[in-house]
């Protein structure tokens, strides 16, 4: 049987190379053409083919694995999936840092904070956990005054027992909790799309209802993959835009 032929690979040695591998057969994979066989290669003919170890092809795929874009069958092979399209979240890897300095230079207000019960649509990331504390905070222009996000986190209550609500208008949460609280930061998964502005956005940004915004959803893990904070920020649309740049040496 025919194997599908990714495309070729020059490789950064400034990013992991099992990331890179999987963005570029990602690629080769949503743009396929109708006729190109579905099969893949084996992991020791893509490693050959990238120019990387079986282990660091076996991370990659796994990765697209998990997006759903492949599946694996025990001494069948690795399949595309026939309804692979575009559409599924890319994880950008950065560090805690870029985060830091995306969220910081806007004049930040706590406009209310206290325990809640958990939110149903944030259950799954506090399992077995009734409330949380939630910290609601307006930013605005720096120079204009203008309103340009509002933000609410979601924070483990053992951990904001210990937050100083006047800190969160001086620094962004994730400097909180690291720097101040010293939480030990494992990872941050971003996700960024496209909505319309709800009642309490309208207001507080200052927008018309159901003009569009960006809603940012930050889930932020410490050293034991434990959920310690779920950031949801809505941008204005008419101020931001989501843009990512790729070095190419």
């Amino acid at each position: 049987m025919t194997a599908f032929a990714p495309d070729s690979l020059v490789l950064n040695r400034k990013l992991p190379l099992w990331y890179q591998v999987s963005q570029s057969l990602r690629a080769s994979i949503l743009g396929r053409r109708p006729h190109d066989p579905l099969r893949l290669p084996t992991e020791e003919q893509l490693a050959e083919h990238y120019g990387v170890s079986v282990l660091t092809m076996r991370q990659a795929l796994k990765e697209l694995e998990q997006e759903g874009l492949i599946s694996r069958h025990r001494r069948r092979g690795t399949f595309i999936e026939p309804g692979a399209r575009r559409g599924a979240p890319r994880r950008l890897l950065g560090s805690v840092d870029a985060v830091v300095a995306q969220q910081s230079g806007d004049r930040t207000t706590v406009i209310g904070h206290g325990r809640e019960p958990v939110p149903g649509d944030l259950a799954e990331y506090f399992p077995g956990v009734e409330e949380v504390a939630l910290y609601r905070r307006l930013r605005r222009d720096g120079e204009s005054g203008e309103p340009v996000n509002w933000a609410e986190n979601a924070v483990r209550t053992e951990i904001a027992d210990r937050l100083d609500p006047g800190d969160l208008e001086r620094w962004p949460m994730t400097k909180v909790l690291r720097d101040v609280l010293g939480v030990r930061i494992g990872r941050i998964t971003d996700t960024v799309e496209a909505t319309l502005a709800d009642p309490a956005t309208a207001g507080l940004l200052q927008v018309p209802l159901l003009s569009p915004i960006l809603h940012y959803t930050g889930v932020t893990c410490d050293a034991d993959g434990r959920v310690v904070d779920v950031a949801r920020i809505r941008y204005r649309g008419d101020r931001f835009s989501f843009s990512v740049t790729m070095e190419t040496d």
